[in-house]
């Protein structure tokens, strides 16, 4: 990656812009190996560098990845319209950084979401292409039957779309809880299914991507965290 002068590594790592970082610099408060560093021009080596702003401490990223536990009540859009965005659960910075969600869950579904400032990655994650498993964790209204089960499995037909749609899993976890695993990640799909077989959703939340568990990132409700690299390893695993 090269050497950066402190102040454009500070804006590429979403820190504001260049004449407020260069401010936070001259006003000592950024550190580079727990020395204060008043210069702005003061290059470094980006590779693994660790510094501090207002005390807090950050490690510089080209790129990052992000899995955010989702609470309800979220929207995953920059523009949230009638719920807060799912972004004002991080840090002021990612938002600066053009971070976005890979996807969306609709405001009042949980689970696990992943949100990059990566453009290709984004759209590799997002390519039905891929067929990247999704497995969700659905309450439903009415008590789950067989035939419930056999009609997801077999494939239900949405009024918009010009094949049944089928889980690739789909089994019976509580009176009224199914465990579903989907590839296509159409509109409100797990809620439509539903709908179609007969049974309505009552709350639905996303427990893995690919090979990546929620349960494993050990996340609550509202918590992010970066991914490394043998987490998005996981994202293509099945």
């Amino acid at each position: 990656m090269g050497k950066m002068t402190l102040d454009r590594i500070l804006q590429s790592q979403g820190f504001g812009s260049r004449k407020w970082c260069r401010q936070l610099i001259a006003d000592g408060e950024v550190r580079v190996g727990g020395e204060a560093v008043d210069d702005f021009r003061t290059a470094f080596e980006t590779d693994g560098l660790e510094f501090s702003v207002f005390g807090e401490d950050w490690r510089y990223r080209e790129k990052v990845y992000l899995a955010v536990n989702k609470p309800p009540g979220f929207e995953c859009s920059r523009k949230p319209s009638h719920h807060p965005g799912v972004l004002t659960l991080l840090p002021e910075q990612f938002t600066w950084r053009d971070v976005q969600p890979v996807g969306r869950l609709d405001h009042d579904t949980t689970g696990l979401l992943l949100l990059s400032d990566d453009g290709a990655f984004i759209h590799a994650q997002s390519s039905p292409r891929r067929h990247v498993p999704k497995l969700y964790l659905a309450t439903t209204a009415e008590p789950v039957t067989g035939a419930l089960v056999d009609a997801l499995l077999r494939g239900v037909q949405l009024h918009d779309e010009p094949a049944p749609l089928a889980a690739q899993v789909c089994r019976q976890v509580g009176e009224s809880l199914l465990e579903i695993v989907l590839e296509q990640g159409k509109y409100h799909q797990v809620k439509r299914m539903l709908a179609a077989a007969g049974n309505h959703c009552a709350a639905l939340r996303r427990t893995a991507i690919g090979g990546l568990g929620l349960d494993a990132l050990a996340l609550e409700e509202g918590e992010w965290m970066f991914l490394e690299e043998e987490h998005l390893a996981l994202l293509a695993a099945e």
